[in-house]
C-alpha cells in the first residue's frame, strides 16, 4: 500500500491523495533512466532466477544506521556475466563476494552492476554475498513516502519500522528490487539493543543473546515473498497468541503490541479472527499457514507486510475513527486490520508483476472490506458500504499506470476499482459463481506474480462473459459511462454514451417497479413500455450515471 494504503494506504483520503489496447489518457510524465532501471526487467536481471535471501543486519537506533549482509542464492537461466542488485542512496554496498572471491562492481544511481568472475552455466545454482550499510532514507509520512521510521514510545523506548511499497525495498537493503521475481524463501536475522524485540516475517526460529548485550532475532519465511513485504518492527513489545481453526487446520496467530497497549489490544484485535473467518469464506484458505499470521503494532498507520501485518490505527474502528464510506458500516470494524490483512490474499498471495497493475492489490482489497461487511451484516449492508466509497473517487487519471518505469496509476484503484468489481458481480448475477471466481483467483494464481491481462482473461473465462470493454472503461479511462434514455410514444430508447469504443455492458433497470435487464450499446435501442408516465431507475449497484434526455 502506499499512496493508497499498500498495499497501502490511502492516498485517496488525503486528496486523492501487456500495455493493453485502448489505454486512454496515458500519463505524459517524463521518466528517467533510473525509473527504467528500477521498473523494467533489465538484461542484468533477466538471466538469473532468485531463490533465497539471508538478510543479516544490525540496527543501531542511536545512529539511525543499518549494516550487514545479504546472501543471495539464484539459479542461472541463461548466459550472463553481469548482475543488477539494487540499493538506494545514501546506502552503500561495501563488498560483494562469490566463492570467497571479491567481485568488482559499479554504481549507476540506485543500481549496482556486479561483474561475475565464475562461469554462469545454465542450470547452475549460485550464491553471492553483498555487504552493505548506511543511514537509510527516513520516512517522513509513512507508509506513503517509504523508508525507516525512527520513533520513541511514550516510555522513551525506541520504536522502529520499515515501510517501502512503491519506493522499493532497496531503500534499506540490497536485493533484486523488481516484483516479477519473488524470493522463494528467506532467513531474516535482525540484531537490536537487548531491551528491544524485532518482529519480522515468517516464524521466529531463535533469539541469540550476543556478548555485547544485544539480541539477534532469526525469522524464517517458508513461502515466496515480495520485496516490499519484507519488514522489520522493533520495539518494547508484549506478545499474545491464539490458534484459529481455519480451512487448512490450526493457524497460529500472534500479536505484538507496545506493552502499555496489551489490555486494549486483547479486546480490539478480536477483529483478526473475524477477518480470517470472512476472508477464508470469500477467498479460500489463508495463503501462508506455514508462516503464521501476525499483527504487529507499528509507529505509522499500517501496511500489508506478508505474515507480519503492521498496525497503527490507534485501536479505533473505522479509518482512524472515520468511516470512509459515510454509511455507518465502516464503523463496525477496524479498517487497518481488515484492509491490510485482506492484502494477504491480494498483494501477497497474488502479486502484480509491474506496479502499473497495482489495482490488482488495491481494488480487490478495497472490495474485500465490503465483503467483510456483507459476511457479518448482510448483502445489502455490504453493497451500501462499497457504493458509499464512491464519494472518494476522483477520476483524475487512469487506474493503470505506465509500465516498466515503476509508475502506479490513480488512487482511484481503491474505491473505483472496488466498484468496478461490484459492478461485474451484478453482471454475473450468480453469487455462488462469483464466490467461486474469487476463490479460484487465489488458487489458480497461488503464490504467483501476475499481469492485468491474466486477471482479465481469467475472469472473462470463468464468468463466460467478455469483460474486456468493462475493464477498458474502468481501468484505462477516466470516463464514467452514462446510461442515456428517453420515453417517447410508448417506447423506451436507450444507449451508452461517455464510454470507450464498443462498450456494451448489460445493466439492470427498474421501470415502474418492474426489474428488467437491458443490453445497451453505443447505438440507440428501443423497448415497448406500458404506462403514460413511466419512471426508470438504474440499479444502484452499477457504477454508472443516468441521463433522461427528454424530461
Amino acid at each position: 500500500m502506499k499512496n493508497y494504503f499498500g498495499g497501502f494506504v490511502i492516498a485517496f483520503l488525503v486528496s486523492f491523495g501487456t500495455n493493453a489496447q485502448g489505454l486512454l489518457n496515458k500519463s505524459e510524465t517524463t521518466f528517467t533512466h533510473q525509473d527504467t532501471l528500477r521498473g523494467s526487467i533489465t538484461k542484468e536481471r533477466a538471466w538469473w532466477d532468485l531463490k533465497y535471501y539471508h538478510l543479516d543486519i544490525k540496527v543501531n537506533p542511536s545512529e539511525k544506521t543499518i549494516t550487514g549482509s545479504n546472501t543471495i542464492r539464484y539459479t542461472v537461466l541463461s548466459t550472463g556475466t553481469k548482475m543488477q542488485i539494487d540499493l538506494q542512496q545514501p546506502m552503500q554496498i561495501y563488498k560483494v563476494t562469490q566463492d570467497g572471491k571479491e567481485l568488482k562492481f559499479v554504481r549507476d544511481g540506485n543500481a549496482f552492476f556486479i561483474e561475475l568472475n565464475a562461469a554462469q552455466k545454465i542450470g547452475d545454482k549460485k550464491e553471492i554475498v553483498v555487504s552493505f550499510g548506511g543511514k537509510p532514507k527516513e520516512a517522513i509520512k509513512p507508509p506513503w513516502d517509504g523508508g525507516i521510521t525512527w520513533k520513541k514510545d511514550k516510555n522513551g523506548k525506541d520504536f522502529i519500522a520499515s515501510s517501502c511499497q512503491g519506493l522499493g525495498a532497496s531503500v534499506w537493503w540490497p536485493n533484486k528490487d523488481h516484483m516479477y521475481d519473488e524470493v522463494e524463501n528467506m532467513l531474516i536475522s535482525v540484531n537490536v539493543p537487548g531491551d528491544l524485540t524485532d518482529v519480522s516475517n515468517g516464524r521466529l526460529q531463535s533469539v541469540k543473546k550476543e556478548k555485547d548485550g544485544t539480541r539477534t532475532f532469526n525469522w524464517y519465511v517458508a513461502n515466496p515473498i515480495n520485496n516490499y513485504g519484507v519488514n522489520i518492527n522493533i520495539g518494547d513489545y508484549a506478545h499474545f497468541s491464539e490458534k484459529y481453526k481455519g480451512e487448512k487446520g490450526d493457524l497460529d496467530c500472534s500479536y505484538y503490541v507496545l506493552k502499555d497497549n496489551l489490555d486494549k489490544a486483547k479486546e480490539h484485535f478480536k477483529d483478526a479472527p473475524r477477518m480470517l473467518k470472512a476472508f477464508e469464506n470469500w477467498f479460500g484458505p489463508y495463503p501462508f499457514y506455514e508462516d503464521s499470521y501476525k499483527l504487529v503494532e507499528a509507529p505509522y498507520l499500517g501496511m500489508e507486510h506478508q505474515s507480519s501485518v503492521t498496525y497503527g490505527n490507534e485501536y479505533k474502528n473505522g479509518y482512524l475513527g472515520h468511516d470512509l464510506s459515510g454509511t455507518g458500516w465502516g464503523m463496525k470494524f477496524d479498517f487497518i486490520i481488515i484492509h491490510e490483512s485482506g492484502h494477504e490474499w491480494f498483494a501477497n498471495n497474488i502479486t502484480y508483476k509491474d506496479i502499473a497493475d497495482m489495482w490488482i492489490h488495491e481494488s480487490f482489497t478495497n472490495y474485500s472490506e465490503s465483503l467483510f461487511v456483507e459476511y457479518y451484516y448482510g448483502k445489502e449492508a455490504g453493497a451500501e458500504y462499497v457504493i458509499g466509497c464512491r464519494r472518494n473517487i476522483q477520476n483524475d487519471k487512469p487506474i493503470i499506470g505506465n509500465y516498466e518505469v515503476n509508475n502506479e496509476g490513480s488512487g482511484d484503484m481503491y474505491p473505483k476499482g472496488a466498484n468496478m468489481l461490484h459492478t461485474i458481480r451484478q453482471i454475473v448475477n450468480d453469487d455462488a459463481k462469483w464466490k467461486s471466481i474469487l476463490r479460484g483467483l487465489n488458487s489458480t494464481f497461488y503464490h504467483q506474480t501476475v499481469t492485468t491481462k491474466q486477471i482479465e482473461d481469467y475472469m472473462s473465462t470463468q464468468t463466460g462473459i467478455d469483460l474486456s470493454k468493462i475493464f477498458n472503461q474502468y481501468l484505462r479511462s477516466t470516463k464514467i459511462p452514462v446510461f442515456e434514455y428517453m420515453f417517447k410514444d410508448g417506447q423506451l430508447g436507450y444507449h451508452w454514451t461517455n464510454c470507450v469504443n464498443k462498450f456494451d455492458m448489460p445493466v439492470k433497470v427498474t421501470v415502474d417497479g418492474k426489474e428488467i435487464w437491458l443490453k445497451p450499446t453505443q447505438e440507440w435501442k428501443s423497448e415497448k413500455i406500458e404506462g403514460k408516465e413511466p419512471k426508470l431507475e438504474v440499479d444502484k449497484n452499477f457504477y454508472v450515471t443516468t441521463s433522461n434526455i427528454i424530461e
